[in-house]
């Protein structure tokens, strides 16, 4: 299933009533550096007490990306060809986590 699909249909699975009246899904961009911003509400999820501080892979102003979760939240940014690859990351959290 291609991620796009996959985040439609987990948003769908996730959605309480509650949940999705706040900031569920949140997909920014930035601008210094450009890039994209994606943050997402995990509350209800099975990763929601991980605690990760922010890694920073960088290869260059223009190769960069950087992941969190903290506050029940996932964080992810990286550069202005990264989106798909940070909504991965995101699906491979989740799909680690209840395959485990």
């Amino acid at each position: 299933m291609e991620i796009l699909e996959w985040i439609q249909h987990w948003f769908k699975e996730n959605a309480d009533g509650e949940w999705e009246k706040g900031d569920a899904i949140q997909i920014t961009t930035l601008d210094d550096p450009l890039g994209w911003d994606v943050e997402i509400d995990i509350s209800n999820t099975s990763i929601a007490n991980l605690d990760i501080k922010w890694i920073l892979n960088e290869n260059g102003k223009q190769d960069w990306y950087g992941v969190k979760i903290q506050n029940k939240r996932f964080r992810a940014a990286g550069d202005a060809k990264k989106l798909t690859f940070l909504l991965g990351l995101f699906r491979e959290m989740i799909e680690k986590i209840e395959n485990e």
